[in-house]
Order: C-alpha cells, then sequence, then structure tokens
C-alpha cells in the first residue's frame, strides 16, 4: 500500500506586530489539527495553504503538486489549488435552497474528476431532509453541515476547517462532531482543521501541532504529544490523552465495552452503548479521573486498574498539585493528583504503580 505524500508547508509572513515563521510536514492522510491561544498564527497557517494570503516566502507542496515556490516565483492562485475551505460561518448563497447551494459546488469540479457525489455527502453530513430549505430556515448546526457539503463537493484534495464549530453553542457542537468523525473515517480526503478547543481535537485529530506566538512548540501524533509534560496542554484544567482502542468484548445488559490497548494485552472497561467486535473507538481520558495506588484494589467500585511504570513528574499550575506522566504498556496516560499524595505514595520516575481510571469518567 503506498503513502500519500506529505503536506509542506515553510512559510514565513510578516505582519505589524507578528511573524509567522513555521516549517510544517504534516501526514497526507487523516486530520491534522492546528492548535493554540488567539493570534498564535493558526488561521494565518490556513489561509496561505488556500492561497488567500501570500506568505513573503513560502513552499507550499500538496499531493506531490507545488503551490506556491518564492524561491522560483511559482504561486497557484486559490481557484486553481485542489482544496475546500470551511470557515466559521457557513456563508451559503440566501437566495438558493440548499440543493442548489450544493450544486454549486459540485458543478464546479469536472464530471471524471468528482470524487465526492452528492448523494454521499447529503448522507454522511445528514442533510437530506434539508435539500429544499432555504439558508434562512436552517438552524446553525444545520448550515454549518451544508457548508461542509458544498466544501466535500467540490473533490479536494485538501480540505481546510478554521474552527467551523466556534459560533455554535455547547448543544449544536455536540450535535455536529459525529458527522466530522464521520468523514474522518469514510473519506480519504486529508484535513486541516484549526481550533482552539482542545476537546474537539482530543476528540478528531491524528496529528497535532501546537502553536504559539507564530512559531510551531511541537508537532507529531496527537497521542504523545497530549501526553508531554513540558508542554502547556498538560497543564490545561481539561488536559488528557486519547486512546485509539479496539472493541473486544460487549456487556450489553450493563451498557459496558471491553477495549485493547494499542498493541497491549491491557485493556480498558468504559460505559458506552454495544458497538461491534474489533470496532475502533477513540477514547479521552482526563488526567484528573486517573488516581494512583501501590497496590491493586480489588474491593472497589473502579473498574479500570492499569499496571504502570511513572515516567516522571512536574509541579501544576495549582501549586497544590502535580502532574504525572505514565507509561501503560506503550500507552501514555496522565494523572492530576495533590502533592501530598504524591509525598506519602513516594512517587517517583521508575516506580511501579496501579492508575485507577473510573468507567464513567471515561469520555468515547
Amino acid at each position: 500500500m503506498t503513502t500519500a505524500p506529505p503536506i509542506i508547508a515553510r512559510l514565513r509572513l510578516n505582519k505589524p506586530g507578528f511573524t509567522l515563521d513555521v516549517d510544517l510536514r504534516l501526514p497526507g492522510t487523516g486530520v491534522s489539527a492546528l492548535f493554540g491561544p488567539s493570534g498564535s498564527g493558526k488561521t494565518t497557517c490556513l489561509r496561505c495553504l488556500a492561497g488567500l494570503e501570500q506568505a513573503d516566502e513560502a513552499y507550499i507542496e500538496v499531493a506531490g503538486e507545488v503551490w506556491q515556490d518564492s524561491a522560483r516565483g511559482i504561486f497557484l492562485a486559490p481557484h486553481r489549488r485542489t482544496l475546500g475551505y470551511v470557515f466559521q460561518e457557513a456563508s451559503l448563497f440566501e437566495h438558493l435552497s440548499v440543493r442548489d447551494n450544493l450544486l454549486y459546488g459540485w458543478r464546479r469540479v469536472a464530471a471524471a474528476q468528482r470524487r465526492v457525489q452528492m448523494d454521499h455527502a447529503c448522507a454522511l453530513l445528514g442533510i437530506d431532509g434539508l435539500l429544499q430549505r432555504r439558508p434562512d430556515e436552517l438552524s446553525g448546526g444545520e448550515r454549518q453541515r451544508v457548508g461542509i457539503a458544498r466544501a466535500l463537493l467540490t473533490s479536494p484534495g485538501l480540505l481546510l476547517m478554521d474552527e467551523p464549530l466556534a459560533a455554535l453553542d455547547s448543544a449544536r457542537k455536540n450535535d455536529i462532531l459525529p458527522y466530522l468523525e464521520r468523514l474522518h473515517q469514510e473519506l480519504a480526503i486529508p484535513v486541516v482543521y484549526v481550533s482552539h478547543a482542545q476537546d474537539e481535537v482530543a476528540r478528531l485529530a491524528d496529528h497535532l501541532v501546537l502553536l504559539d506566538s507564530g512559531r510551531v512548540q511541537a508537532s507529531g501524533p496527537i497521542t504523545p504529544i497530549l501526553a508531554r509534560l513540558d508542554l502547556p496542554l498538560a497543564q490545561q484544567q481539561d488536559a488528557s490523552v486519547v486512546i485509539d482502542g479496539r472493541v473486544i468484548g460487549v456487556d450489553a445488559h450493563y451498557q459496558l465495552l471491553d477495549l485493547a490497548l494499542p498493541d497491549s494485552p491491557l485493556q480498558l472497561r468504559i460505559a458506552h452503548a454495544p458497538l461491534a467486535v474489533d470496532s475502533r473507538l477513540r477514547v479521552a481520558i482526563q488526567a484528573r479521573d486517573v488516581s494512583l495506588s501501590l497496590q491493586d484494589e480489588h474491593q472497589s467500585s473502579i473498574l479500570n486498574r492499569l499496571p504502570v511504570t511513572v515516567k516522571a513528574l512536574v509541579s501544576a499550575a495549582n501549586t497544590a498539585h502535580v502532574l504525572v506522566s505514565l507509561d501503560a504498556d506503550g500507552t501514555p496516560l496522565l494523572a492530576r493528583i495533590t502533592r501530598y499524595s504524591a509525598e506519602q505514595l513516594g512517587i517517583a520516575p521508575g516506580l511501579q504503580v496501579w492508575a485507577q481510571i473510573k468507567s464513567v469518567a471515561v469520555l468515547a
């Protein structure tokens, strides 16, 4: 099986009071998230990829095609780049029906080059029942799903998404996230996803780029990046790690699933509706939901007790707490515990302990 060529973006752009200077090499498949605080350069990176801003010095290559090379005077105009762009606001044509908004994107592509069909896009985004409506008859979440479908119907080689959920309330955001996961699972279109919401990134991303003040702090597969104690993500109140598990057991009566950890005999039991055995499921485990014990406590309501090795610990922003990096047979975990507990248990690098995780605390 051939590997998709990487997305290469070397960008330097000077603005008053701000300089973007990044050298990115992103996977040619899956979701790469650009994450960081406001003003870190996330949207500027995306606009440079799209050609909406022209970096002073740049080399951009997607799927083996050079979109910009300032050294050779190459600059492909936005409409010549095989990309779809989803903004914070859907920006639909208000005078057209949903169907006609979708056809606008679909008709831009020659029939022989169409990789996404209308019925497939509508089914993926759950908008079959909206086709006759006008945009002013849609909710915010429905408008955004239509906007994503329109971008997909251009059959892009790269899909750019600029905080597509930022304008939605938490209920609408939770409605649309499963549709984004379906896109991830069912389409072979690489996505560059901009967000400042850690929960979105943990749920969707395969590759994570941390930006701050126009520079790359870290870039790599999401699981090890989230677990690094030297990065600011670990200091967040909702600091977590993600695990891509495989369903190996189903208890329909108690609504529990058994998940195998990657390349390990260790497993988690989580509260979740039944899924088929061998299904893949991503879960997030927050550091504050992991406790540590020197012994395997069987007489407990906590169903998950994993043997782990302490890798490192650092002080948390709250000086009463410490953050502990753990290794569960190759899978990284984080624990946030009190400094008192760390001292009482003698937590130190190399110590073998038990990580205890409530089944109801695992976010799937």
